[in-house]
């Protein structure tokens, strides 16, 4: 085969010396200096709103709580009453299945001065140190989003510092009413305060949707500022002054930098294992089905131990909630469900060490935990922060 040889000494062959083996027009590609889409920039988790372990929706809401969508949760003080649900609702061609909606189902249009309501993420801050929060090459953050909403108006996002007591905020307006958006807005670093290196809340998210005036009579802390209530969501619209209300939310990405990237889409199974280490739930599909995997020696006629091991390693020891469970030893089901509580205490980041204690156990045999009800049982393992 001859050799590949440009049209001079030394130079490197073109497409016409080439023919059919032209190289490939890399102009667009990558080049030395531009900017690269690294992993996981999206410190969001379950931004594209996909994961819904504890159910798809909720009603009756008047307090704060994790109720739907895997790490955004309600922050609500008396303003409202709200269904939460995951809804297939969604911008058009944009890759996106599912968003995050809030129904007003009883109005609250005179606010008192304390009310507020919003959905809000927090962060772990040894995920954060990257952002070099407190010295001088504090790095910004830009948060992009779908958003819809029957209410237009002005809303604010708020960042809050939870190790240093410190917010800034922004506004974007909902322009068109029942119509998906995209909203950008860009956070200055922060040069005071930094975040503590460790598995706690360091940082959190927060999108109002309704304020009375103790946190809207100042003026909007678009700066890093000392947090002061007043200036947290000056301007901001409330949702809740009409039962025709909602707002939808998909895409959330907040990232280093001062401009937004593409959404960043991660299959499903890598985006379920980021919301485990949060929060699991077992859920019962039919009466007598094994909740959890574990298994339990009873060690008397009222107790039994063993353990239900965690997919993935959580954030903390979790906090164990249940419904509808009974208890099996084989040779006898107890269907009293009152009968039956579960001690955790010596639980750990891994596994649920049980202490279950019903009645009507035969020492030595093997038990589990099984779905009472088909419709309701469920356990859940929570280390949210």
């Amino acid at each position: 085969m001859a050799k590949l040889i440009g049209n001079a000494p030394n130079q490197v062959p073109t497409n016409g010396d080439l023919g059919s083996m032209a190289f490939e027009d890399r102009t667009n590609y990558i080049t030395k200096g531009a900017s690269v889409h690294q992993p996981y920039r999206n410190i969001i988790i379950n931004g594209d709103m996909s994961i819904a372990q504890r159910g798809t929706s909720s009603s009756g809401i008047t307090g704060g709580g994790f109720y739907t969508v895997d790490r955004f949760a309600i922050d609500l003080g008396s303003l409202g009453t709200w269904t939460m649900s995951q809804s297939t609702d969604v911008p058009t061609g944009e890759g996106f299945a599912k968003s995050l909606k809030m129904d007003c189902t009883t109005a609250d249009a005179t606010p008192s001065a304390s009310d507020y309501l919003l959905i809000r993420q927090k962060f772990e801050g040894q995920n954060l140190q990257y952002l070099k929060k407190g010295t001088a090459n504090a790095v910004s953050l830009t948060a992009s989003f779908w958003v819809k909403s029957v209410k237009t108006g002005t809303y604010i996002l708020s960042l809050h510092d939870q190790d240093n007591s410190r917010n800034i905020s922004k506004s974007y307006t909902i322009d068109s009413a029942n119509t998906w958006e995209k909203k950008t807005l860009t956070f200055a670093g922060d040069t005071t305060g930094a975040f503590t290196n460790d598995n706690n809340n360091s940082l959190e998210i927060w999108f109002f949707l309704g304020a009375g005036t103790d946190w809207t009579s100042g003026t909007l802390a678009t700066s890093w500022e000392a947090t002061t209530t007043a200036n947290l969501a000056v301007g901001q619209v409330n949702l809740a002054d009409n039962t025709a209300n909602e707002w939808y939310i998909t895409g959330v990405q907040l990232e280093a930098g001062t401009t937004a990237s593409d959404f960043e889409f991660l299959p499903y199974d890598v985006n379920l294992q980021r919301c485990l280490r949060y929060c699991k739930k077992w859920l019962g599909n039919q009466t007598f089905e094994n909740i959890g995997g574990g298994s339990f020696n009873a060690y008397n006629s009222t107790g039994a131990q063993g353990a239900i091991s965690l997919p993935v390693k959580m954030r903390t020891t979790p906090s164990i909630s249940f419904s509808t469970l009974g208890f099996t030893d084989v040779a006898s089901i107890n269907n009293s469900v009152s009968n039956l509580t579960i001690n955790t205490s010596n639980s750990g980041t891994d596994s649920i060490n049980m202490t279950v204690t019903t009645t009507g156990l035969t020492v030595g045999r093997t038990g589990y935990l099984y779905a009472y009800s088909s419709t309701s049982a469920f356990l859940i393992a929570d280390s949210e922060l």
